[in-house]
């Protein structure tokens, strides 16, 4: 069938305006205007999709640091994220000539980060930080013994990331066959982008001046609210200033003299609590052998308001507190991060002098440094350490010989022992624990032994367990789902049977004619896989307050084979483990430990921002004198750690 005129018309126009427009846009996707739109849109599809990751939803909170929250009220924090990313795409854009490669890069620059971010959160209640990068071999150590549950919101930033990179792909920018005036301008354009990029990072996100010239409050040891606050790039980026480490206000090698001079001033022979073996008998010139066990995520589930159990949870640890000293240990941690317990316990310093989510481990025991075990092996005790994972997770085969350990036990060196939940059980160390305790006491060697379960590390299914063997939630509120109520049994279980295990060590130490120690306590508490919710929905805290005391303190247990005096702790921070062992037991004391007990009636923590009254109650604050308690504190550890290390060979004037 063959058109007339008037139909060819119509369609040589059609065809006409089809042609018009494809060409129109061709011209469109070549054109600056085209580049410069992605540069612009990408980066802010960027900065919504990576808070969006970080912190599971736009919703406002409590806390006024929602997004939007957040945004309107620290619009510069996150305009100079954005900023970097904007310089990003046109650096990446510019020099290599292809936008969909800068999509690419700015895509995982701000995504990835803010994945990491999620998750560390949920298990660990702080979110990606600088150091987190040299410890991605320990992290990747137990990745299998860990569930991760992909986010719907995951899954669309990477369909919708995917989309853009195809989009940008159709967007092409001048090449040197093309124009060589115009590919001389993309490179002017790229260097530009560069140097901008690069005043950014060292003038504001590196620079101490330039953070707060912007508005950026410090909030070192508040990661988590930091990074709501500020973005979590804003908020990673100004925590690499903190890979330098700050010397204290006032520091001198003089000034940590002066400081060891008054505590030697103000020593004394009267015992802290009255109560105390050490107060109450004028026999303590002897050498008590001396055992530590940190019980991973050991912490009093039975405290979980509305939660009731099938059973009793804690029984040997109950009657134990009878017989020895008690209360709870202020913890630095949640969630995670072992070492940095085992770091204060041993040594009395205090990661609140650190930059948050430093490990000391890996970071600053570079060399011999002052140590619990260090003093007793200058006593000639024999020392050694038992952990029931591998030697060199958190660098401990380095870390322990270093704060004074002569032997470690790790993972490989147990033959088939009992295994539970994919773990060297609680009671397979306890009955290492004893070998070794056996082994070097049988000549008349006192020993110091720093134990490290394993058995109860996160994370949690009720399928963990044999269902007879495993403790039951018989009552709970209906707000918490089944999963949830699952985890917690699973936790619940763990908890029961290193108090099993607790009780197993103890009435073997009883049978023993050596005077024997035990420091027992958790090193931390943990989330269940939704976060903070079973915390939230049981009223142990309140809605989003992620940095809530009660969530840093576990069960602490000081107990003797020769002795039964009952003393009330409180709450003591998890570095003064052990100068108040020694007080209670009428050990010597050496300098730093001595400070740290004459530091105790005004304060028994300073952790994570949170201060320990005496009277155990707990602030964001401290007073007057605190503060110059936590300062010569300050000063002390960091002529330990960093200064001259004069007090390493200090002895009292004359």
């Amino acid at each position: 069938m063959r058109l007339n005129t008037t139909q060819q018309a119509q369609k040589s126009g059609l065809n006409s305006s089809k042609n018009g427009i494809w060409k129109k846009l061709d011209t469109f996707r070549k054109s600056p205007i085209a580049t410069l739109l992605l540069s612009v849109i990408i980066p802010a599809i960027t900065t919504l999709t990576l808070e969006w990751i970080a912190r599971g939803n736009f919703a406002p909170n409590n806390q006024n640091n929602g997004f939007w929250q957040a945004l309107l009220k620290h619009p510069n924090s996150f305009f100079i994220s954005y900023l970097l990313l904007v310089l990003m795409y046109v650096f990446v854009s510019q020099l290599s000539g292809q936008n969909w490669l800068a999509t690419i890069v700015v895509g995982l620059f701000g995504n990835v980060p803010a994945v990491v971010t999620y998750y560390k959160l949920t298990m660990r209640g702080e979110p990606f930080l600088p150091w987190d990068l040299s410890q991605i071999g320990d992290l990747m150590g137990v990745q299998e013994k860990v569930s991760y549950e992909i986010q719907l919101n995951m899954l669309i930033t990477l369909v919708l990331f995917i989309m853009l990179t195809i989009l940008a792909g159709l967007v092409k920018l001048p090449r040197k066959k093309d124009s060589t005036k115009k590919f001389v301008r993309r490179l002017l354009m790229a260097g530009g982008a560069g140097v901008a990029g690069l005043a950014l990072l060292f003038g504001i996100f590196l620079n101490p001046a330039g953070t707060k010239w912007v508005g950026i409050q410090e909030d070192a040891w508040m990661q988590d609210r930091y990074y709501r606050t500020n973005g979590v790039l804003t908020g990673f980026l100004t925590n690499l200033q903190l890979l330098q480490i700050s010397v204290p206000d006032n520091y001198s090698s003089e000034a940590a003299l002066a400081i060891a001079e008054e505590v030697e001033q103000n020593k004394t022979s009267k015992p802290f609590y009255s109560q105390s073996y050490a107060a109450t008998t004028s026999n303590t010139k002897q050498q008590p052998d001396i055992i530590f066990v940190m019980a991973e995520s050991f912490w009093d589930v039975t405290e979980l308001p509305g939660i009731e159990y099938d059973r009793d949870l804690l029984p040997n640890l109950t009657a134990l507190q009878k017989e020895g000293a008690s209360g709870y240990v202020y913890t630095p941690s949640f969630g995670g991060g072992t070492c940095d317990v085992e770091f204060e316990a041993l040594t009395g310093f205090s990661m609140e002098h650190l930059p948050s989510g430093s490990k000391p481990f890996q970071q600053y025991i570079t060399g011999e440094t002052f140590s619990l075990p260090q003093v007793l092996k200058a006593d000639g005790y024999k020392t050694m350490a038992i952990h029931g994972y591998g030697r060199r997770f958190w660098n401990r085969d380095t870390a322990y010989p270093r704060l004074g350990i002569d032997t470690f036990i790790a993972s490989d060196d147990f033959v088939n022992p009992d295994m539970r939940r994919g773990f060297i059980s609680d009671q397979a160390m306890v009955e290492r624990i004893i070998q070794e305790y056996e082994a070097v006491t049988a000549n008349g060697t006192p020993v110091f032994i720093h134990a490290v379960t394993m058995q109860n590390h996160t994370t949690y299914s009720r399928n963990r367990y044999p269902a007879d063997e495993l403790v039951k939630v018989v009552a709970a509120p209906a707000s918490i789902p089944d999963s949830t109520i699952g985890q917690l049994e699973d936790c619940a279980t763990g908890i029961y049977e290193m108090d099993a295990a607790l009780g197993q060590l103890t009435s073997y130490l009883k049978t023993s004619s050596r005077p024997t120690i035990v420091v027992f306590w958790g090193d931390h508490l943990n989330p269940m896989s939704d976060g903070h919710a079973l915390f939230e929905k049981t009223g142990m805290i309140e809605k989003g307050d992620t940095a809530a005391a009660v969530l840093h303190k576990t069960p602490l247990l000081i107990w003797s084979n020769y002795a039964n005096n009952q003393v009330e702790l409180g709450t003591i921070a998890a570095y003064n483990l052990s100068p108040v062992m020694m007080d209670l037991y009428g050990l010597e004391k050496p300098l730093m430990f001595d400070y740290l007990m004459q530091q105790l009636p005004a304060m028994h923590a300073r952790t994570r921002g949170i201060t320990i009254n005496p009277d155990n109650t707990d602030s964001y604050d401290m007073s007057e004198e605190q503060h110059v308690w936590f300062n010569k504190h300050s000063i002390l550890q960091y002529n330990f750690l960093f200064g001259d290390k004069t007090l390493d060979t200090y002895t009292a004037s004359e």
